[in-house]
């Protein structure tokens, strides 16, 4: 138990927030907010100061920005890592340490195979 406190719940934490997945979906979730925002604000100041500007150079002009953003929320919140595929697996493991153990190897294993001991 000792590797899982010490190397394996560290493991497991990096490769989900390291995930390639999640790095371009939130990426894709922050540029469909901004220019949601960006259209929004724009159509507000159009509107208070009542001038007729013309948006045709915009990056969001004739874009749903709504729906993009939309999409982009359900994209994240559906977002789906292989790793927590085998976090899952290893979890419904009987033995807590050999197969989390596996899925994730420690540059040390050679330092922490004393530390079977600790589930005795």
């Amino acid at each position: 138990m000792l590797w899982l406190k010490e190397h394996g719940i560290i493991c497991v934490a990096n490769s989900v927030l390291n995930a390639d997945e999640l790095d371009e979906t939130v990426a894709h979730l922050l540029v469909a907010a901004r220019n949601d925002g960006y259209a929004e604000c724009s159509h507000h100041v159009v509107n208070a100061l009542k001038i007729d500007r013309d948006t045709s150079r915009s990056a969001t002009h004739g874009v749903d920005t709504e729906a993009a953003l939309a999409a982009a929320k359900t994209q994240f919140n559906t977002l789906q890592l292989p790793v927590m595929d085998l976090v899952t697996v290893a979890l419904q493991s009987e033995d807590l340490v050999t197969q989390p153990r596996e899925v994730f190897p420690d540059r040390n294993d050679d330092d922490d195979d004393d530390d079977d001991d600790d589930l005795a």
